[in-house]
């Protein structure tokens, strides 16, 4: 009877001849139960306690219990201290509070799938964060590698000024890629939303290559693969981001080396094939299933059996570079002939016609301090290597410095003369930082020309708002590229 009421309120109802049918159904899910009062002796009441008893953190699922009109009965009141949610209705009952009181009961119970998908939501978002920054953070080690054999090859024995530039470059190339890098640990998201600044210009692809090559060789001869490259005679010409596309192809080849046994083989090919580059990443390592082949570029995802061979890797890189390539215009796919056969990635971007054929290198810059900016720079910064080491080097460019490690410190220099032309402020220091430092700077008549420049790691947008409003007139971040602070000082 009370199944037909339902039925006629659009309520859907399934009726269990026994509590064991009971207990079995809720397996598979249910929104209220519906009781009769003489339900609760059976002897199997007990199952039903045990298995809302183990019901999820989330869920707490309403029982309605059609009592006998009267007193209280005892199985009434130790329903309701066995079983938590519990509403008791007595007989007879009005049809609409019967309908009323379940429509509440189910309304209660979708707030409770919601809250388990927020949950779940909340719970799989973090995971993803935390591995993101992880993955992130172990990419950062991959550029210190060559950094760390150039910085050993230059302390070992004296080099000649035009061997060890060569030293030099790779070192700032290697911070280039780290810079890079903490940038996205700034803003996790936008890899994912494909919300990436990108620098584009028309840049050769086989420097590009040989960039990515030389990132990825410590994991490469690590694991004493033989790597062979296939390079076009003709200069492939792209409009790209330089950075980030020596990234897409490193991370190919980290790839290829993590998934190859050592010894393996690994050859990189670039051709042209109508109006695309392509670029074909192959190797004879573990390979990849049939099955595998569409979702080996969504996060996280790996190869079953492969994570010992991973390395540990968390899955990331290869979304990473089906986001990045797609960003320029182009597209990624994976081939594979099975498990055990290799793998071979090719990617495709679209040429760009250049009509000298090369994009042409520009103009060596003066990068001598400008003349314009006479008098002393002031630099100030709590961490004092940093504060002398930029001190030492404008020196080097003739520039009359003064160093300090506060703004109280800062503030009596300034007081004791000479009054500074520039001054370098780092923003989070302790006690009194960079912004209220620029503050009493700006209130000195004395220092009406003084340009103030924050050197300092906060970029975010806020940050910059603040740090405008202080008085500064630039705003850099760590670390100082100092061809762009120059050309930010030079007169237009």
């Amino acid at each position: 009877m009370a199944s037909a009421v339902l039925a006629r309120a659009q309520i859907a109802a399934h009726t269990c001849d026994s509590l064991c049918e009971l207990v079995r159904g809720l397996q598979e899910g249910a929104g209220v139960i519906m009781l009769a009062e003489e339900v609760l002796a059976d002897p199997a009441a007990a199952a039903l306690t045990e298995a809302l008893g183990s019901q999820p953190p989330w869920s707490d699922l309403p029982v309605l219990v059609l009592a006998r009109q009267g007193a209280d009965s005892p199985v009434i009141v130790k329903a309701m201290e066995r079983l938590a949610n519990v509403t008791v209705i007595e007989r007879p009952m009005r049809v609409a509070s019967l309908i009323s009181t379940v429509r509440t009961a189910l309304r209660a119970r979708n707030r409770q799938y919601q809250l388990r998908e927020l949950l779940d939501g909340l719970r799989e978002s973090d995971q993803r964060k935390t591995e993101f920054l992880a993955t992130l953070a172990h990419e950062l080690r991959n550029p210190l590698a060559p950094m760390s054999t150039a910085l050993t090859l230059l302390m070992r024995k004296p080099h000649e000024p035009a061997e060890a530039r060569r030293y030099y470059e790779l070192m700032g190339r290697q911070i280039d890629h780290m810079v890079r890098l903490v940038n996205d640990l700034m803003e996790v998201s936008r890899i994912t939303r494909g919300k990436i600044e990108l620098r584009m210009e028309a840049i050769a692809l086989e420097a590009v290559i040989e960039d990515a090559i030389e990132l990825s060789r410590p994991l490469l001869e690590g694991a004493r693969h033989v790597l062979s490259t296939e390079l076009c005679g003709e200069p492939l010409v792209v409009q790209g981001d330089g950075v980030r596309l020596t990234q897409v192809f490193s991370n190919l080849l980290n790839n290829a080396a993590k998934y190859t046994a050592p010894g393996g083989k690994i050859r990189i090919v670039l051709r042209e094939e109508g109006s695309d580059a392509v670029v074909e990443v192959w190797d004879n390592g573990t390979g990849i299933a049939p099955e595998m082949l569409k979702s080996i570029f969504e996060m996280f995802v790996q190869v079953s059996g492969t994570s010992k061979a991973a390395q540990g890797g968390l899955g990331i890189g290869l979304t990473l570079v089906k986001s990045l390539v797609e960003l320029h215009g182009g597209s990624v796919e994976a081939t594979s002939a099975g498990l055990g056969q290799g793998a071979m990635f090719c990617v495709r971007l679209p040429l760009t016609r250049v009509e000298t054929g090369m994009p042409q290198s520009p103009a060596p810059a003066d990068r001598g301090w400008p003349a314009s900016l006479p008098g002393t720079v002031l630099i100030v910064d709590d961490n004092r290597d940093a504060a002398d080491a930029l001190g030492e080097l404008l020196r080097s460019m003739g520039v009359s410095t003064r160093v300090t490690y506060s703004g109280d410190a800062a503030l009596r220099m300034v007081a004791e003369g000479p009054p500074p032309g520039l001054a370098i402020l780092d923003i989070g220091m302790p006690g009194m930082d960079g912004c209220e430092l620029a503050t009493r700077l700006r209130a000195d008549p004395a220092l009406a020309g003084l340009i103030l420049v924050a050197l300092t790691g906060w970029g975010q947008h806020g940050d910059k708002e603040r740090i405008a409003m202080a008085g500064f007139d630039h705003h850099l971040l760590k670390p100082l590229d100092l061809p762009a602070l120059i050309s930010t000082l030079r007169p237009p």
